[in-house]
């Protein structure tokens, strides 16, 4: 029998909670076709998880199913997994806001904020001029992604389109300073060039950080109306 590599067991594993966080609740045999991996893998990697309790079985009857078959299981993130993923910088972040809340005002918070969220609207800008205004939200979920949030995005029913953060590193300090959400989402804004609303964050105690984000049309109406009051 081979021999397993600890170090190439603790990765694939982080990938596997790193799926569930971001995809979940999901299938086992979902993560397997992900991530190239046999069913007894992903079952090894699971029941590891499992027992650390980074994750939690759910079973979940198909649409159309009453009473035949079995229940498909799928496996979710739970409080304690979400809380593996935080980085460890979360809480001198929150320190950090307090000693410039203390001796400079809450107000120098929200400079603060805007110039940190500013550093990803500098790099995203010029990508945004190029790219369709029907991808943006796409490609703002990306950046994200590589920034630690875990982003997706998806058309939402309402119209236009919902961004999700599935994680989010400073979770702790937002609770404590909401000038960081508050920055961020005003760049949302400005990165996508319509409105966008804010519906649900981690920091609040909600599983995911939910902005809604107007459809384009919207966003093309209200600057043809701000550039007429400005040509008055």
């Amino acid at each position: 029998m081979p021999s397993i590599d600890p170090g190439s067991e603790r990765s694939t594993r982080a990938r596997v909670a790193r799926l569930i966080l971001e995809h979940g609740p999901v299938a086992a045999a979902a993560l397997g076709e992900r991530l190239g991996l046999t069913s007894a893998a992903v079952r090894r990697h699971l029941d590891a998880l499992l027992a650390d309790g980074m994750i939690e079985p759910r079973t979940v009857r198909p649409r159309g199913q009453r009473g035949r078959g079995r229940p498909a299981k799928l496996f979710a993130i739970t409080d304690a997994g979400r809380s593996a993923f935080e980085h460890a910088y979360d809480d001198l972040a929150g320190s950090a806001l307090r000693f410039l809340a203390e001796r400079m005002g809450r107000e120098a918070v929200s400079d603060f904020a805007r110039e940190q969220v500013s550093s990803l609207s500098r790099r995203l800008e010029p990508v945004m001029r190029t790219v369709p205004a029907d991808q943006r939200v796409q490609v703002l979920a990306q950046a994200l992604s590589a920034e630690g949030y875990a982003a997706s995005a998806s058309k939402a029913k309402s119209g236009g389109d919902q961004l999700c953060q599935h994680h989010c590193p400073v979770a702790h300090a937002a609770a404590e300073f909401p000038q960081l959400c508050e920055a961020e989402t005003e760049a949302f804004a400005q990165l996508l060039g319509t409105p966008v609303q804010r519906l649900a964050t981690i920091a609040h105690g909600d599983g995911v950080c939910t902005t809604h984000v107007s459809p384009q049309s919207l966003g093309e109406s209200a600057h043809r109306d701000k550039s007429k009051e400005t040509g008055r």
